[in-house]
């Protein structure tokens, strides 16, 4: 009871100073830093603006702000956009920013993955994965998957709400999209979430059920989540059952690819096939001092579908409401896809092949342009091992949060110019018309450093076939009055999905 007590006053604390700091700050318009409680109502008085308002106050700090926390909770958080120090985090001194205890506490969900784990387990997952994930015949899996999502799923889709002129939300189409595609990379079972009937899928619903619990626990304070979790309630009660939905389904993959194997039914070596395939099939000398067991796969697949699912279709979703509102980039894009197709052929409805999209200079470059302005993971969570000084000159004491803000980092001049808060592809196109090439601890949309993520040709592989389909074949209209804002997650979704009109461009 005398804890309960103790959190009642701490919130009520909480309540009262919510209501002052709405009309007081300091006098240079930083947040108040209150007894007991820190910033912390600043910090939930901004919550649903959280990414706009940290771009304010580090673009007001110069590039990085101090976030102080309630007393005794351990929640004071650095957070930077400052390039130099994204380079010493996440390169030059990586080994000092580990993911860290607390990260693994956050994001229990995902195990002992890729994404959770550090030093050893890290580094072996890490080598096999890039290995299975460069691997001709998962290349060859992954060209053939999009290229038939697109055809069988997506398009049929389009061509059903043109016909009868429905309004489509853009950002749920990319949802199954994704979730359809990344599941048959990963496991090599199409979960037809991708229909016309728009069905739900337990599976993808549990993803994102544990996804906003995960980023309720960056702001409230660890004893509070964990004292909700203990109680069954809330959206600690929501990720419990997410978890069990999540472990169930993968479970029933996992028993079902084993079977298959042991049947010897396995797809066609010459059309590649899914990872779980190929971690399945690893002999001993590639498991690199890793125990193949149900445990782990699980932990992979799951690292593995919220990475392809969750940033390819925030990506895509943001690409597309940018170009439907910037007609000029739309028409460099159709004249682009349009240099591709075969003079015999004509202009007319068709599906563009991987390949032909590949090495299209302007697409590629607004896609990298859409990712800078809305990284579909907006801010990234690592902890200091030793005690530090950042390049800006910030001293990091052991297990301090530090937060990278990869929403921030895309909207600050000093680092982008004074035209950063524009859409223009063209800042990525070299003088010599080639992609320009941006440093990853400017551009961190893929990590940075030894993280550099593995699946970056996978996401544009699957984004370029995407866009040309839909750019080429459709007019997208945002609909009047459709409210586009930033969520607020761990994963850069819109907040009230993207609602629009498709209409075909060729008889």
């Amino acid at each position: 009871m005398a804890l309960l007590g103790f959190y009642e006053l701490v919130l009520l604390v909480v309540i009262c100073f919510l209501f002052v700091s709405y009309y007081r700050s300091t006098s240079d318009g930083l947040p108040m830093s209150w007894p007991l409680v820190g910033m912390l109502p600043e910090l939930l008085l901004h919550v649903q603006q959280v990414h706009e308002r940290c771009t304010t106050l580090v673009a007001q700090t110069g590039g990085t702000f101090l976030h102080k926390g309630p007393w005794f909770c351990n929640m004071d958080m650095l957070t930077t956009a400052d390039p130099a120090n994204v380079h010493y985090i996440m390169s030059s001194n990586f080994a000092n920013f580990p993911k860290g205890p607390r990260f693994l506490k956050i994001f229990e969900v995902l195990g002992d993955g890729i994404f959770n784990s550090d030093t050893d387990l890290w580094s072996n997952q890490r080598k096999l994965a890039r290995i299975l994930i460069n691997h001709q015949t998962f290349h060859r899996f992954l060209v053939k998957t999009s290229h038939e999502k697109v055809e069988k799923g997506l398009v049929p889709i389009l061509e059903h709400v043109s016909k009868l002129g429905l309004v489509l939300d853009m950002q749920d189409l990319f949802q199954r999209f994704t979730f359809d595609t990344t599941c048959i990379l990963v496991t090599g079972y199409d979960p037809g979430c991708l229909s016309s009937e728009f069905p739900e899928v337990p599976f993808s619903k549990a993803m994102d059920e544990a996804e906003e619990a995960i980023f309720l626990r960056h702001v409230v304070p660890e004893t509070i989540w964990k004292l909700q979790s203990w109680l069954g309630i809330g959206h600690e009660k929501k990720l419990s059952e997410a978890s069990k939905t999540l472990d169930n389904t993968i479970a029933k993959y996992i028993s079902m690819k084993r079977d298959e194997l042991r049947k010897g039914i396995a797809s066609e070596e010459q059309e590649g096939f899914d990872l779980l395939t190929s971690y399945l099939k690893e002999d001993e000398m590639m498991k690199e001092g890793l125990k193949f067991d149900d445990k782990f796969l699980r932990d992979t697949i799951l690292n593995f579908m919220i990475a392809g699912r969750d940033t390819t279709s925030s990506a895509l979703t943001w690409f597309t409401w940018l170009v439907s509102t910037h007609p000029e980039v739309q028409a460099k894009i159709r004249e682009e896809l349009k240099s591709v197709i075969p003079e015999k052929e004509g202009e007319k409805w068709r599906i563009f092949r991987v390949e032909e999209v590949s090495k299209l200079v302007y697409l590629h470059s607004a896609l990298c342009e859409t990712l800078r302005l809305y990284p579909p993971v907006p801010f990234q969570h690592k902890e200091s091992i030793k005690p530090d000084t950042l390049p800006s000159g910030h001293h990091v004491r052991p297990q301090m949060k530090i937060a990278l803000s990869l929403y921030a980092m895309g909207r600050m001049k000093f680092t982008w110019g004074q035209d950063c808060s524009e859409f223009r592809p063209e800042r990525w196109i070299s003088d010599g018309g080639t992609i320009k090439h941006e440093p990853s601890y400017k551009f961190l949309a893929f990590n940075a450093g030894p993280r550099t993520c593995l699946g970056k040709d996978v996401a544009f592989t699957e984004m370029k076939a995407v866009a040309a389909a839909i750019i080429h074949n459709y007019n997208v209209q945002v609909v009047e009055g459709h409210p586009v804002a930033p969520n607020t997650s761990i994963i850069l979704y819109m907040n009230h999905g993207l609602k629009v009109k498709v209409t075909r461009r060729w008889p």
